[in-house]
This record gives structure tokens, C-alpha cells and sequence, in this order.
């Protein structure tokens, strides 16, 4: 259980940190407020696909390093702390998708792509190590 805990703290962290760079990156379309989720709701139609990069990324990547770690602290690297961070990234993106209207695309790009498979690589990886197997 800490397993799990530790890697949807760290996920988290990762997350959020995309989020705050991604608009010194790829700056937000001119009159958005992406302040506020009011703000942010009433703005999306300005948004262009390159705008759901970090977002995107945000969330694979949160997932991915929140399962890894909680993979790695689990001595016997059996799938479940991975999978269960993965899942509740998948509930978070999925009262996201509730929260604000995202393009169909991208909605439906997010909640298939960027948790349960990335939450998969990661325990994978962690059974590459010597003596470790697939469970």
C-alpha cells in the first residue's frame, strides 16, 4: 500500500510539473483564461491540437513514473501497485473528461492511451531485471 501511495505522490508531482512548463512551451491561444476550470471551460474552442500535447504527456507521464515507482518499491513486482496507480490516473482523467470539454479526440485519445498502457510498460520494465517474471 505505501508502494501505491509513494507512486501516486511522485506521478502527481510529475504531472503537475508538465502542466506548469507546458505554457512556457506552447503559450495558451490569445484571450484564454486557463487559470480557473471557469475560465478554462469557456476558452477550450480556442485551443488547437498542439495545446493537448503537454496535457497529454502530462498524464502518460505522470502515470507511467507513478507506476514505475510504486512497481520498484514493490519487492516482489507483482502488478498490482502499478496497475492500481494506473487506474486511479485513469478515475482523474476520467472526472476530467466530465470537467471539461475537451475535443472528442482527445478525450477519448487521453482515457485509452495514456494510463492503463502506460501503468502496463511500466511493471514490465521493472520485470526486466534479473530473476524477475511476468506475473
Amino acid at each position: 500500500m505505501l508502494a501505491t501511495i509513494a507512486g501516486l505522490v511522485i506521478g502527481s508531482i510529475v504531472n503537475m510539473s508538465l502542466i506548469m512548463v507546458s505554457g512556457s512551451i506552447i503559450p495558451a491561444p490569445a484571450g484564454a483564461d486557463i487559470t480557473t476550470t471557469e475560465g478554462l471551460q469557456a476558452s477550450i474552442h480556442l485551443f488547437e491540437p498542439k495545446h493537448f500535447i503537454f496535457p497529454f504527456l502530462a498524464h502518460s507521464m505522470g502515470t507511467f513514473v507513478g507506476a514505475l515507482v510504486a512497481a520498484l518499491l514493490t519487492p516482489s513486482r507483482t502488478s498490482g501497485p502499478a496497475y492500481t496507480v494506473g487506474f486511479l490516473f485513469l478515475l482523474g482523467g476520467i472526472a476530467s473528461v466530465y470537467m471539461l470539454p475537451a475535443p472528442l479526440w482527445f478525450s477519448c485519445l487521453d482515457l485509452v492511451a495514456a494510463y492503463l498502457p502506460t501503468a502496463w510498460l511500466a511493471h514490465r520494465l521493472t520485470l526486466r531485471q534479473p530473476g524477475m517474471t511476468a506475473e
